[in-house]
Formats: structure tokens, sequence, C-alpha cells
């Protein structure tokens, strides 16, 4: 009798429904298999978009997924190869993420928290076990399988994931979300499954009180409290939390790799094992209200910087190497500075080896399939499902740039884009001192708060450096957030550049309302003795403003 055909076809096998996300590269559309009538969530990724490079992670994600079968992790069932298409068919979760849930409910206590970073801690220990790191262990990718109360937590996103044998530790490249990241992995040394535990470590942080063990508006410092392991347990919020939980995360957030809690003891702490007998089981609304608003605010961002892809052209481009060019502004101590509380993830290439000489700038992963949450999250975040829905700024090369001085054109706009970046720092932290060290002091400017007219010198910008207290306070009391989108570099000679760029403004109102607004701004820059100074800066009116009064050139924000 002749062997059965193998049906190789989607379409043969699976009948598509409704759109559910949206990516580049590709779309999340819910189907149903013919022969069972079962409901998936079909990735179908666009292959003649993707690069060689796209390829390959591709077929190490489709790779991973296939051996991981764990009840906390979301299944992949299917991954079918055409012409001009690629499917990869998942469970269909329809519960949103779990840090929504969380806000939803009427009782939350210590003794939730333990159960949910259990759960999440098995899908952890079932990775390690086969040798999986997944390295973007966040919010955004914990969800639950379905909306009836005690559904499951399932890990998602396996698009940064990396296979490693045993106890491997070696340099796979800078990879994750800011707020998550390792010690080991800011440090640029070689890491493997420790990383997942820090991650694990931020989240039960968070689930315990509502907001990270590491913030700051700025980037750098930021990376330096990660480095050192510095958090604490403020109160009162803290102290009503018990010595085991606070003991756990202790273990989880070990500075030193080797000395950090493995998943399999984690599942071992008493915490977790009793927490009946263990884990307060006092309700805890300050740690809901608070999440609340960390949940606000990712919506937020996320929402915006959606709505910024899918209208701007956010595009690769690459240098006379064939190397993406894209960065993104959570590079280690590099570009333009943003909030840290972004979930943007970061990527650079997977290079292994010479862990001296990591890639020097992390870059946001281009390619659309590393995600399948498209299908996965609440309605009010459904949007692109993919990488690509997080913010890029690309430095776009202006004309042809021949292979003898692409490296030195390139790093010349990256150094304008860091001046850039010193300068907005310095107005956010209105410091007046740094500002006017880094501008010509007959600086002109174009300010709508100057009805057209032309400015010369430092007068006008000093009255509101001059009044920032009261700016700053306001600022802080709304959770101002100021971020940099899509900065462009022209440069105009080896001595002069011209930067232009989007600031976006996104605050919680005093109704605990997420609003927003931005505006245009351009820059001209000129290098004297070997030092760059602003010479001109003209900024547009606010765009869609919903804030009865923010302060000018971003001072106070």
């Amino acid at each position: 009798m002749a062997a059965p055909l193998v049906c190789t076809r989607f379409s043969d096998n699976y009948e598509l429904k409704e759109e559910l996300g949206k990516g580049a590269f590709s779309v999340v559309r819910k189907c149903i298999q013919k022969h069972t009538g079962l409901e998936f969530a079909a990735k179908i990724i666009n292959t003649k978009k993707l690069s060689a490079r796209d390829f390959q992670k591709l077929e190490r994600e489709a790779r991973i997924c296939r051996k991981l079968q764990h009840p906390n992790i979301v299944r992949l069932h299917d991954s079918i190869q055409e012409e001009l298409f690629h499917y990869l068919v998942f469970d269909l979760v329809t519960g949103g993420e779990l840090f929504e849930d969380i806000v939803a409910r009427e009782f939350y206590s210590e003794a939730d928290a333990s159960h949910c970073i259990q759960q999440i801690l098995e899908s952890v220990n079932h990775c390690h076990t086969n040798g999986v790191v997944h390295r973007d262990l966040k919010p955004e990718n914990l969800l639950l399988a379905s909306k009836v109360k005690g559904a499951a937590v399932k890990l998602a996103d396996f698009g940064l994931a990396i296979e490693v044998q045993g106890d491997q530790q070696a340099w796979f490249g800078f990879a994750g979300t800011p707020g998550y990241l390792s010690p080991e992995v800011l440090k640029k040394e070689p890491y493997g499954k420790p990383v997942d535990i820090w991650a694990c470590g931020v989240i039960l942080y968070i689930l315990l009180v509502g907001y990270p063990p590491f913030w700051d508006e700025d980037q750098h410092r930021l990376y330096a409290q990660i480095k050192a392991g510095a958090y604490d347990y403020p109160s009162p919020e803290w102290d009503t939390v018990t010595p085991d939980a606070k003991n756990l995360i202790n273990q989880m957030l070990t500075v030193n790799p080797a000395k950090r809690v493995t998943a399999s003891d984690a599942l071992k702490h008493p915490w977790i094992c009793y927490r009946e007998k263990v884990a307060s089981a006092v309700h805890r609304q300050e740690t809901v209200d608070c999440l609340k608003k960390f949940n606000a605010r990712r919506k937020l961002k996320g929402a915006i910087l959606t709505t910024m892809l899918a209208t701007r052209n956010f595009s690769s481009k690459y240098d006379v190497h064939g190397r993406s060019i894209i960065t993104n502004k959570k590079g280690d101590g590099s570009q333009v500075k943003e909030s840290t509380e972004s979930n943007t993830t970061i990527e650079d290439d997977d290079v292994r080896g010479n862990v001296g000489t990591p890639p020097p700038s992390p870059a946001l992963s281009t390619s659309s399939f590393g995600s399948v949450l498209g299908c996965f999250k609440s309605s009010s975040s459904t949007s692109l499902g993919s990488k690509t829905n997080n913010n890029k700024l690309s430095i776009i090369a202006t004309g042809a740039v021949n292979p003898q001085n692409a490296i030195a054109h390139q790093a010349r706009k990256q150094e304008i884009v860091k001046i850039t970046e010193q300068l907005i720092e310095s107005i956010n932290n209105a410091d007046f001192e740094g500002y006017t060290k880094i501008c010509d002091p007959h600086m002109t400017a174009f300010e709508p708060e100057a009805l057209g007219n032309l400015l010369e010198g430092m007068e006008f910008h000093k009255f509101y450096f001059d009044h920032e207290s009261v700016l700053t306070v306001l600022g802080k009391n709304r959770g101002i957030n100021t971020t940099v989108l899509n900065p462009t570099v022209h440069l105009l000679g080896d001595d002069a550049a011209c930067i232009a760029y989007i600031i976006l403004v996104q605050y919680i109102d005093k109704q605990g309302v997420p609003r927003s607004h931005q505006y245009e701004e351009t820059r001209v820059w000129h290098r004297r003795d070997n030092k760059w100074q602003n010479v001109h800066s003209h900024r547009s009116a606010s765009v869609a403003s919903t804030s009865a009064a923010f302060p000018p050139s971003g001072v106070g924000k």
C-alpha cells in the first residue's frame, strides 16, 4: 500500500479567520485546524522581505519552540514553509497580560505573587533544562491562557532566545529590555542561564510593590544601578512584605551570576513551596494601585511608538558591509535619551567568541517574527505584534557613502547624536551651566514663545532655567517623560552638522489618565577647537497638546 501523502500546504490543514495583530513583515490571524476544529494563532511571515539573517533567526525561534513543551509556555504546534510565506501556528491564548489581569482582580496578596512567580520559574526551569535561555523576560511576555479565573501563566516570545550547552557562559550579544538586563550583559561579560533569573527577580519585585527595583530617567545611572545591584526595600510599602519574599529576591538579584540562585533551587524556596504558611495573604491595595500606573506608562509608550512606526518610515538602513545601522537609544551609554521605563527590546548580532570586543551599539531586532504577541495581548496593546512595534532611532545616511569613509561617516553621525543627548539631558536636569558649555554664547533660536522673533544669546533660555524649581515640581507631580524619536543627522562637511528629531512628551494627569503631545526640533552644530557647539535651534509649536501648560524647550520635563 502506498504511503499517504504528506500535506505541506497551510491551507490544506487550516482555515484562516480574523486578523489579530500585524507586523512589518508579518500578520497574526486566528485559524481553525480543519480536522479537529481547534482554534490557533497563525503568524504569517512574508519571507520575501526577510534577509538571510532574519531567516536564521526564524529558524532558530522555530527550532527552540518545537522542543519546549510545557503548560506554562506558549506552544508552537506547526511550522509550515511555503514559497513566499512561513506559517508558525501557536496556542491561541486569550487571557491578555498577567500584569493587566492582576490590577483587575478584586483581591491580590503576597501569596498570589508567589503563585505567579512559581509558574514563571516553572517555565524558565523547563527552558534551562532544555538548554534554552529566553533573554527577554518582562511583563509583556507573561500572558494568561484564558480569561477564566486561575488560568495558567504562559511565557511567550522566543524571538531572542538562544541555545546553550549545559552551563555554558559566552558572549551571545547585547540583548534584552533595559530595566530587566542583568549586570553581566551590561558589563559585556560572558553570560548564560542566570540572566533569566535576574529578570525574574525584577519581575518578582514589581509583583510585590508595583514598581521596579532599578529606575532612573538617565540611562547611564540606571545601568550603573543594575551593575552595582543597587536596590533597596523602602518604607512603608516593603514593611508589609515578609522576610522570605525579600530573601528570594536577594538570591535572584545577586550581581555575581555564579552565586545567583538557579530556577530549580528557586522553586524549592520556602516562600514558594510553603506559601500557605509563609507568604502573607493580606490584600495589597497599594501594590495594585502602583501597578495600574506602571501598566499605564508601559501601554502609553507602546501605543504611541506603535503609531509612530505605523505612520512613519522606520525601514532598515545598511552600511557598505550590509550591517544594519538602525540604532536604539537604549544602547549601553549611546544614542539619545528616553525614559528607562521603556519596554523596548534591544538586540545586536549574536556575536560569539571575542568577549573583549562585543558589538559597540546594540540595535533593535528588525525582524517581525521575533514575537507572536499580536494575538495574545489585551486590546490596549494589540498592534503590530512584533519586535518592530518598539521605537527605533534611525541615523539615516544622506547621499552615497563609499566603502573607504563609511565607518568614519557613521561615527561622526553617532557623535552628533551623542552631543544632542547631552544637551537634552542638561535641559531635563535644569543644568544651565552644562547647557551653556554645549551651546555657542551667541546661539540663535526660533521658539514658539518668542512669537516668531529670532533670538540670540542665552538670556531667553536662562529665564526658564531660573524658574526651574516650579517647572520641575510640575513635571515630577505629573510624571512627565520626554522621549526623542527618529533623529536624522545631516553632515555638512567635517565641522558642521544638522540633526532633526521629534520630542514626544508623555505624562499621567491628575486623574491618572495617560496623555501626550509632541513637537519637532532641529539643531545646527559647529565644531570649533575639536568641540561641538549648538549654534542654532528651531522648535515647532506643540502638536496635539493635551496639557494646559508645558514648559518651553523641554525645561522641567
